[in-house]
């Protein structure tokens, strides 16, 4: 592992501030930068970082950085907006997108980036924060430049447990927002099952066992209703509005391919329903009080 690298980290959230932290602990050099100065102020005194006060500071003399932003549209401002991160890196440099970003996009990104001599990775990741601080989330890859991936993926191993390479360019992208449509519905399905048990006189906790250990089991039914839906804590730490960003990327790639997926429409439809009535800053199973209130049952222990 060269930890001689400079790593610049943009996006110190409640993921990124984590992921960052264990980058550092690595022994790689770290620049921060966050649309929030005093935050990135905070983390670098914390952590033995430097604050970056603007994105193109932050490119200066960085060999790596990666992106952990709400969405491509921030990446994109990031790296090529006025005073952006791409006007000061070098020739060779790599950035690695860990954010949720639409495929398409990243591949104009990974174009426009390549003009200036700058190599593109995509490498979104699935896991919460939990994860996160341990350094234990699944990485889902996608890049067209191996010489470039070689340099990214010890950086990589320090934020997963499990690094999976799934194509070319835009193939994480796609995969992240994909997974997260295969989650939501589960959930939604979920959701309906219990609130039809609730009204006809069956214990939700008792359900969601049952599930657990049959053929319905998800995600969702080992983690989300019992640890947050029926104790109501909402408190994943993933928002209903980032949810469904992702899965609005999901159902833009399949109209993008003309796709025949009337399921995707519909969960996309109740999921941008939920948060446009529950908030989009809400904890994303707190979705579920709005699909209660239609029912007139509350889902508790």
């Amino acid at each position: 592992m060269n930890t001689s690298l400079h790593v610049g980290f943009v996006g110190i959230g409640n993921m990124g501030w984590p992921m960052a932290k264990n980058i550092r602990a690595a022994g790689y050099t770290l620049s921060v930068y966050d649309a929030d100065p005093e935050r990135a102020r905070r983390f670098a005194a914390e952590h033995g970082a430097t604050a970056a006060d603007s994105p193109a500071a932050l490119g200066r003399g960085a060999d790596v950085v990666v992106t952990m932003l709400p969405s491509g549209k921030e990446v994109d401002a990031a790296l090529l907006g006025a005073d952006g991160i791409a006007s000061a890196l070098a020739q060779g440099a790599v950035v690695v997108d860990m954010s949720s970003s639409n495929p398409v996009g990243t591949r104009a990104l990974g174009k426009a980036l390549g003009e200036r001599g700058i190599a593109l990775i995509d490498a979104p990741v699935s896991g919460l924060v939990a994860k996160a601080e341990t350094g234990t989330l699944t990485i889902m890859v996608g890049a067209d430049d191996e010489a470039a991936l070689a340099i990214a993926t010890p950086v990589l191993e320090k934020l997963g447990e499990r690094l999976i390479r799934i194509g070319a360019l835009g193939a994480g992208h796609a995969m992240k927002a994909l997974n997260n449509y295969v989650a939501a519905t589960a959930f939604a399905a979920t959701a309906e099952a219990l609130i039809v048990g609730k009204r006809f006189g069956l214990d939700p906790a008792i359900m969601a066992q049952v599930i657990s250990v049959s053929t319905g089991r998800n995600f969702h039914v080992d983690v989300s209703f019992p640890h947050h839906v029926l104790t109501r804590r909402f408190g994943t730490g993933f928002s209903l509005g980032l949810l469904v960003k992702d899965v609005g990327i999901a159902h833009d790639l399949s109209d993008a391919l003309e796709a025949n997926t009337p399921l995707m429409s519909l969960v996309t439809q109740l999921w941008t329903e939920g948060r446009d009535e529950i908030g989009a800053d809400q904890d994303n199973t707190a979705a579920i009080k709005l699909w209660e209130r239609r029912n007139g049952v509350t889902l508790e222990s």
